[in-house]
């Protein structure tokens, strides 16, 4: 028996990048997955690929910025699946503009996407995983997370405040055998890493090549983190042997 079968995962932001291996991982060890995104079609995709491979899954698009989108998906997810034990919150949004050209709008929208997208999502699983006694909470923050980025404030601080729910909800969730983690990964070859090469290279006048090796000067290891790499590591955080990690804010960079 796989490790994680009989277990009901959520992946927010499933459709593509750390969500889309991050959900076929998950299938690959036995959960039955629930992928939720903004793009049916996209979402579709990855429910086929992971039925295909012989697995479960079910994909419903849901704005996790909205409270009430987010408790009628899961309710609808929690009806076709069951109720929800593993939970990793991957939706995100960025954007790359100074701090006096940053309007309200933008930064209440990243933060609602980045902070209370997490926060809702997390509330309506909390009362499964309570009920089961069991639970894992993988939170995709970012080294943003960890220190302040030029040009990122509404990002870095969205990120910050993510970190600061994941380890408030281990310590409170502990008891009941449920951990949740933070993975906070340098740039990661996904849309978001194409989209901020594309706006340094149009607002600097560098070539795609040049913007790329800027950020990548940012890297720990001067490299792009790779979807499969976060995606192994939320699989090690959802094993029901791993029970003494918690509340970390795990770097890969």
């Amino acid at each position: 028996m796989s490790e994680l079968s009989g277990k009901i995962a959520v992946v927010t932001g499933g459709g593509r990048g750390i969500g889309r291996a991050s959900a076929l991982a998950l299938a690959q060890e036995g959960a039955a997955v629930a992928i939720t995104g903004r793009n049916q079609t996209v979402l579709d995709a990855v429910r086929d690929e992971i039925m295909a491979n012989g697995g479960t899954a079910f994909a419903i698009t849901c704005d996790v910025a909205d409270p009430a989108a987010v408790s009628t998906a899961f309710e609808t997810i929690r009806t076709t699946l069951g109720p929800i034990t593993i939970l990793v919150n991957n939706a995100g949004i960025t954007a790359s503009i100074k701090f006096t050209d940053m309007d309200v709008e933008t930064w209440e929208h990243i933060m609602r996407v980045n902070a209370s997208g997490p926060f809702f999502c997390c509330k309506a699983v909390v009362p499964d995983m309570l009920a089961q006694q069991w639970g894992r909470i993988i939170n995709i923050a970012s080294i943003a997370a960890l220190y302040g980025l030029p040009y990122s404030s509404a990002y870095s601080a969205s990120k910050h405040a993510l970190l600061g729910l994941t380890r408030s909800l281990a310590l409170e969730l502990v008891r009941a055998n449920i951990t949740a983690n933070a993975i906070c990964p340098g740039w990661v070859e996904t849309d978001m890493l194409q989209e901020a090469v594309a706006n340094i290279a149009e607002k600097t006048g560098r070539t795609a090549e040049e913007a790329r090796a800027s950020l990548l000067s940012q890297a720990h290891q001067q490299r792009v983190v790779t979807p499969d790499e976060v995606a192994a590591v939320i699989v090690r955080l959802t094993s029901p042997t791993n029970t003494n990690t918690n509340g970390e804010a795990i770097t890969i960079a």
